[in-house]
């Protein structure tokens, strides 16, 4: 038996998938139509993606709605502080890479729990959806609503089961067994620009080559992020973290962990590292 939902709603990254998911819906390629999208915005975009956003909402009918938990760079900044303290703000923790600063050669490092996704994209995304079905905080949803996401066949690993009882989560690309390249290669025939990936300038998960690759074609963003990462540390600490925190995962300052010996155009085959499917599509 077929679900009949309430409200089918484009979760929305402004990258390549999600833009494609869109589109393709605006196309017919994709049935139903879309009811809305929504991006939830960071605060710490690429300029191109709030350019890429921006393009999309004049190309589609499909409704956008933005919403926002705050400025995730200010609020972390915000929350550095002595060992042991409490931020006094919101604070929600990025999988920043960690080692402690005792001396001890046995420490190799490790990766934070990733909580920034489920503060500042799924809660005021799922938040949306409950304000367009009509319902104020802390009612009890009795409508189903189908929730897309932008994830291709060579992503398949990003698919998540909803954690939302009344919110189904649907991926048409897998339906379609479309790949990132595929997506690509569709834009590119319709006369589309090229969009790049959406993903904060500082994240935690971005591979030698989109670092080398921003260092070499976005030098203001690239000195954004070093400058971010070196008062991760001259900041303070990170709340209820010992070690210091780094954006690179070899644990070394962002200004050093990229060379000159990366090539920024080399595929990188490390689809391990990824923000579940809510960020980079």
């Amino acid at each position: 038996m077929t679900t009949k939902y309430d409200l089918n709603v484009v979760s929305l990254g402004a990258g390549v998938q999600s833009m494609a998911v869109l589109l393709l819906a605006e196309a017919g390629e994709i049935k139903p139509r879309p009811d809305c999208a929504i991006f939830a915005d960071t605060g710490w975009e690429p300029q191109a993606v709030y350019d890429q956003l921006a393009w999309l909402k004049d190309e589609t009918a499909i409704p956008i709605h933005i919403v926002t938990a705050g400025n995730i760079k200010t609020d972390i900044l915000n929350a550095l502080g002595p060992p042991g303290h409490k931020p006094e703000g919101k604070f929600a923790q990025p999988p920043f890479y960690v080692k402690n600063s005792n001396g001890d050669e046995t420490d190799l490092g490790g990766m934070l729990w990733r909580q920034c996704t489920k503060e500042y994209k799924i809660e005021p995304i799922t938040k949306k959806i409950r304000l367009l079905l009509g319902y104020k905080p802390r009612m009890r949803v009795k409508k189903r609503v189908q929730e897309w996401f932008g994830i291709s066949i060579d992503e398949a690993h990003r698919m998540r089961d909803s954690r939302v009882h009344w919110i189904d989560n649907y991926y048409p690309l897998i339906d379609l067994e479309m790949r990132r390249a595929d997506c690509l290669s569709w834009m590119k025939k319709k006369g589309y620009p090229e969009p790049r990936k959406s993903a904060c300038i500082g994240c935690p998960y971005h591979s030698n080559g989109t670092w080398a690759k921003m260092r070499r074609d976005y030098p203001d963003e690239f000195e954004e992020a070093v400058a971010f990462d070196t008062q991760l540390r001259a900041g303070g600490k990170i709340p209820g973290v010992a070690g210091d925190a780094y954006l690179h995962r070899s644990i070394v300052p962002l200004a050093e962990a990229v060379d000159n010996t990366h090539d920024p155009d080399q595929i990188e085959m490390d689809f391990g590292q990824e923000c579940e499917g809510m960020c980079g599509v």
